[in-house]
């Protein structure tokens, strides 16, 4: 029987070779099982635009409500966002993702979210996949049974998540401000953000479950379009694009330049601590820029690194006063809202701090270059063998690695991952997924020529372990 295991941030598999209804049906009934453990009562599902969600979401709000558990279920594909946000509404104590976010379309998923709105912990997940049954569950009423027996209840989650939206933004002065280009990846967000900005240019914000092909990550190499479309038309002044399930963001400035997570962190820490005056923790993965640290330095406010996933970022912001936390990979949080990663609400703080100061996003950034030092960042990923990918991990974990071409290693950390600091104010990770057979290199330099070089520096490096 196919071992079903949680990955960084739910359990991840190819669609009918391993992510099949019969083992969707394993995995929630070990959630439901594991619920009424805890005397829990009701959860909220929802599936994004990936191929069969539907499907895969009323199998799911026929398990639980078959166990007994009150379901509250999307009538429609919504962000991993609005359910954790509808989770909190409802006063639900779970809620059910059917996404698997931004891998390939060959991949579905299932993300489990707390009470608090936001990743369930690590130690509650480990639980739950401790007692995922060999076996499906046998039959399991009908969704109109169930409704009718009052265990499930369709609900319009993305309305709900827009009345928030509503309620803690000035719109009508981002409205004004902003000429917004937003490219939804084919995820979830397309319908959320073509309601709250019709004038907006919108890209790939249509159905296609297949995304044409390419993964719904908003990272550079993938979005071709915005940038190009941006420097051709001066009239728009800003781009946001988030990934499938549309907890992540990318940006890009007026002049059709990509903007990192890295800069989108120093520039959410500089609006909320500068001008809004609110002070809290910051809490950052491993993977992200020292800068943050700097500018954490530079207000006085206390930063603490955590391992890779949002789901560290998430336990930390239910026990402490955390004012911005986020990863390099898109999933960003601010105070006064939930515990949760979320990329359309994330692109609303920063079109909002631009509609507050009357400065471009290009302007913003240049502010901060000014306090922390201009700098650039990229990433590789690479599709090894397991054996060659196991063959370089192992080499990094035996400290093997003392330089990339002829620059000598000056500090090494292994909090999750090898982070290797260079001179010059350069640094290179190397770093296995934990959601894909793949291995990423992460570069930090002053400018993007020095970090292609230190990506250049890095395969060579890599290249020749056997």
């Amino acid at each position: 029987m196919y071992k079903i295991k949680f990955g960084t941030d739910g359990w991840r598999a190819i669609i009918a070779q391993d992510y099949t209804v019969d083992n969707l049906k394993r995995v929630t009934e070990a959630t439901g099982r594991w619920m009424i453990s805890r005397k829990y009562k009701k959860a909220v599902v929802g599936y994004d635009c990936r191929f069969g969600g539907k499907l895969f979401s009323e199998v799911t709000a026929r398990v639980l409500g078959h166990l007994g558990i009150e379901v509250i279920i999307s009538d429609q594909f919504v962000s991993t966002p609005m359910v954790s946000l509808a989770v909190v509404k409802t006063n639900a104590d779970m809620g059910i993702v059917i996404t698997a976010s931004h891998n390939p379309p060959s991949y579905n998923g299932f993300k489990l979210k707390s009470s608090f709105g936001g990743p369930t912990l690590p130690s509650d997940v480990a639980e739950i996949e401790s007692i995922i049954p060999e076996n499906p569950i046998g039959s399991v009423r009908s969704l109109n049974e169930l409704k009718n027996e009052g265990l499930v209840q369709f609900m319009d989650l993305e309305q709900m998540y827009l009345d928030h939206v509503r309620e803690n933004f000035e719109l009508d002065s981002i409205q004004k401000n902003i000429r917004l280009v937003y490219d939804a990846m084919y995820g979830a967000g397309q319908n959320a953000i073509r309601r709250l900005f019709d004038d907006a240019y919108l890209l790939h914000c249509d159905y296609n479950p297949s995304f044409n092909g390419r993964a719904p990550e908003p990272i550079l190499r993938n979005l071709p379009e915005i940038g190009e479309f941006l420097a051709a038309h001066p009239e728009y002044n800003f781009g946001l694009a988030n990934d499938g399930d549309a907890d992540r963001v990318g940006l890009f400035d007026e002049d059709g330049r990509f903007v990192d997570s890295h800069h989108i962190l120093l520039l959410l820490l500089k609006y909320m601590h500068e001008f809004k005056g609110l002070d809290g923790k910051v809490i950052v993965t491993f993977s992200v820029t020292d800068k943050m640290a700097q500018l954490a330095r530079h207000y006085g406010l206390e930063i603490e690194t955590t391992k890779i996933g949002f789901k560290y970022i998430a336990e930390f912001m239910q026990t402490e006063d955390v004012l911005v936390g986020g990863e390099e990979s898109g999933g960003l949080a601010v105070k006064g809202h939930i515990p949760e990663r979320d990329g359309i609400w994330i692109g609303l703080v920063i079109m909002e701090f631009m509609a507050k100061t009357g400065k471009s996003l290009k302007q913003l950034i240049s502010d901060i270059h000014d306090v922390v030092g201009a700098f650039d960042f990229s990433r590789d990923d690479l599709h090894l063998e397991e054996s060659k990918k196991q063959a370089i991990v192992k080499h990094c974990e035996n400290g093997k690695i003392t330089r990339f071409g002829g620059i000598p290693v000056v500090r090494y950390e292994n909090i999750d991952g090898h982070k290797y600091f260079l001179e010059g104010d350069r640094w290179v990770m190397i770093r296995p997924s934990g959601t894909e057979p793949v291995l990423r290199i992460y570069a930090q330099a002053p400018d993007m020529k020095g970090v292609k070089e230190i990506l250049q520096k890095a395969h060579e490096t890599l290249n020749s372990i056997a």
